[in-house]
């Protein structure tokens, strides 16, 4: 009985222990630590803005050259594709037919010269005789009208002599400006008519080259808006600064200045035309190439730069990013961008001065969870590099979605 009574006891302490062992156990659990997450302070911040808009190069000036006498093309005294002066002969048509017009003129205008002393005599006789009653005052006066009559026959022949010698200067086709030649329309021997203005070259001027773009007359209205208001500030100067991006991607040397805007809407288009000129001593720039313009419009007082590895944005383009509130609580936002600064999102609405935006480590957190929210390491990376600009264009589709990738969420 006593046996018994022990292998009890020894199994009631056992059973203790083994509950004393489990409640030290759970005892001994720690509680889930809160996800860390990398967040950058947002504060408002003056930016240049500027837009980017594509468009094409044009020649400064263009002078068609047109045959301007008929004749046959003895020479051709230029190389295709060469610059040539204001005044340079760059054809020369058969002169003979002129020549002979010029001395058929010069003849005329002899025998009028020759016909107006007669003429002048006869009056100043008739003068004397009218006034001693020999001749009738009608004969005098018909000597006076023959007299004015030789000296217009003298003016026509003189217009007549300068005429001819125009056209005879006209065999020299010369380059109206200066400027670079294309392919010549007309060969040595071919037969040119002035009356259809004979196309034989063309030449344009390449010291300076305009750049048309194309702009959406709603952008126009949103800048004069935001001007008004004071949101945007112009950079000073009259004629705005534009920069050029040539096709291969790199930057042009030189800076161009904003013309003019076209006063019409296209209306298939909804757009207006900008011109912009620019130097080209290079001659890096040549007409009909496709460029990239970027017109700066002014200066943003109050812009957020928000880096792109917190801008997230849905199927409808819609930019969002997560916010650590003031209780460690993440909030998602929703922004109105307004283009791109270097590595940053520019933001116009959506943000508060002081914001903790989330860029590190926002896949593992969501709205409404509590974070422990640390500064983001390796700031420079996380920001990205500073530029001197702001492009103002919209995020397409395509990058929307690479972008939400990128940043993990």
């Amino acid at each position: 009985m006593r046996t018994k009574q022990s292998f009890h006891l020894i199994i009631a302490i056992a059973a203790s222990a083994i509950g004393l062992a489990a409640c030290g156990k759970k005892e001994s659990v720690p509680s889930p630590q809160l996800p860390e997450i990398g967040f950058v302070t947002v504060n408002p911040q003056a930016v240049p803005i500027f837009t980017e808009l594509p468009g094409r190069t044009s020649a400064y000036l263009v002078a068609q050259v047109r045959a301007r006498a008929d004749g046959i093309v003895l020479s051709r005294d230029f190389v295709e594709g060469t610059e040539v002066r204001a005044g340079q002969r760059l054809y020369k048509i058969d002169p003979a037919p002129y020549i002979a017009k010029v001395d058929a003129a010069k003849a005329a205008l002899a025998k009028a010269e020759a016909s107006l002393i007669t003429a002048s005599a006869l009056a100043k006789r008739d003068k004397v005789l009218v006034a001693a009653s020999a001749i009738s005052e009608q004969d005098y006066e018909n000597a006076v009208s023959a007299e004015r009559s030789a000296a217009a026959d003298v003016a026509a022949g003189k217009a007549e002599v300068e005429t001819a010698q125009i056209n005879l200067r006209y065999t020299d086709v010369v380059a109206p400006v200066t400027g670079r030649t294309g392919v010549s329309q007309v060969t040595p021997g071919a037969y040119v008519q002035a009356s259809q203005a004979t196309l034989m070259d063309t030449i344009q001027e390449m010291d300076r080259v305009y750049v048309d773009v194309a702009q959406a007359s709603l952008d126009g209205l949103k800048l004069r808006r935001e001007i008004q208001e004071g949101r945007l500030k112009t950079s000073g100067a009259n004629a705005a600064q534009v920069t050029l991006i040539l096709e291969d991607g790199r930057e042009y040397s030189h800076k161009g200045t904003l013309q003019f805007s076209d006063v019409t809407v296209d209306q298939s288009t909804g757009s207006v035309t900008l011109r912009a000129v620019f130097p080209n001593p290079d001659r890096v720039l040549l007409p009909g190439m496709f460029v990239q313009a970027r017109i700066e419009k002014g200066i943003d007082e109050h812009a957020f730069l928000v880096p792109q590895v917190g801008v997230t944005h849905d199927q409808k383009g819609r930019a969002n990013v997560l916010v650590v509130g003031a209780d460690n609580k993440v909030v998602e936002r929703s922004l109105v961008t307004a283009g791109t600064y270097g590595s940053d999102w520019v933001v116009d609405s959506g943000l508060q001065p002081g914001d903790r935006v989330i860029v590190q480590g926002a896949g593992k957190v969501r709205p409404g969870m509590t974070v422990q929210a640390v500064p983001a390491t390796n700031a420079a990376t996380v920001k990205g590099s500073s530029v001197e600009s702001v492009s103002r264009r919209s995020p397409s589709p395509g990058a929307s979605a690479s972008q939400s990738a990128a940043s993990g969420v």
